[in-house]
């Protein structure tokens, strides 16, 4: 129902942006403001990759001490969605990148979501174990395994590689 606006915001962002640059660059100049755009595209590249590690750090932490790292997982994806709208040339998108660089607002959009989405889910840690400390334990019997000559001949997993 709400995505049938989306061709709309993709019609009139463009439109904003270019006012955005007549108004900006008639009040500080064309080169200032191209200085601007370049400066925003750099400064965008830096913090994602400043922010962006430190939050890869945070999830990693969350799922080794066996929390829900949802929460973080959030943060990074806002983290990306802020230099990825720095990236893109404009001041209004500028705005919003910026404005999703800065932890208590990534917070509080945090909140929004929490209370309309689903982000949680169960999750494995790099030693295999879930969180928690519930065993994963798959019980095979005696056939499941063996090498034993009832082994099917036919199997793939008993063809000798090159032969």
């Amino acid at each position: 129902m709400r995505l049938r606006f989306l061709p709309l915001v993709f019609i009139l962002l463009p439109l904003v942006e270019i006012a955005g640059f007549v108004v900006v660059g008639s009040e500080i100049g064309v080169l200032w403001t191209i200085t601007l755009v370049v400066a925003s595209t750099v400064a965008g590249s830096a913090l994602l990759r400043r922010q962006g590690f430190g939050a890869m750090n945070r999830v990693r932490a969350e799922m080794q001490a066996g929390r829900d790292p949802s929460r973080e997982m959030a943060h990074g994806l806002m983290i990306l969605l802020a230099a990825v709208l720095l990236l893109i040339p404009g001041f209004v998108t500028d705005i919003f990148g910026l404005l999703l660089f800065v932890p208590p607002v990534r917070e509080l959009v945090w909140r929004f979501l929490k209370r309309r989405v689903d982000l949680s889910a169960e999750f494995v840690t790099m030693g295999g174990m879930p969180p928690r400390g519930r065993p994963r334990t798959i019980d095979l019997g005696e056939d499941d395994y063996s090498t034993s000559s009832r082994a099917d001949p036919a199997s793939p997993w008993n063809r000798i590689p090159g032969k």
